[in-house]
């Protein structure tokens, strides 16, 4: 079908659509960060409802249980690298045992 005629028979059916200008998309799930890149995004309107459809590359980031201030931190009072503080801070689960831990 010929995207004038979709169009038409969409407009028929009560929809609009909308093309977005969209450099990035980020779904942020409870465990992991879902990255669309050159994402094609098109906005739905029908029946007081909006959809999004979203086409791209998909790249998934886990997230950091962590501030990167809270790494600072433990570096800072015991001296740690990263990798260490990061390691105490995922076993400890706790800014001030992970501390601890470390000195």
């Amino acid at each position: 079908m010929n995207p004038k005629q979709m169009e038409k028979m969409m407009k028929q059916m009560g929809m609009q659509t909308q093309e977005i200008d969209a450099e990035e998309v980020v779904i942020k799930a409870k465990d992991r960060n879902i990255v669309i890149s050159n994402p094609q995004v098109t906005r739905v309107k029908m029946m007081g409802q909006d959809t999004f459809q979203i086409a791209g590359q998909v790249s998934e980031q886990p997230l950091e249980k962590f501030s990167a201030e809270d790494v600072r931190m433990v570096m800072q009072q015991t001296g740690a690298t990263e990798t260490d503080a990061k390691a105490a801070l995922e076993e400890t689960g706790d800014l001030a045992e992970a501390i601890m831990r470390l000195k």
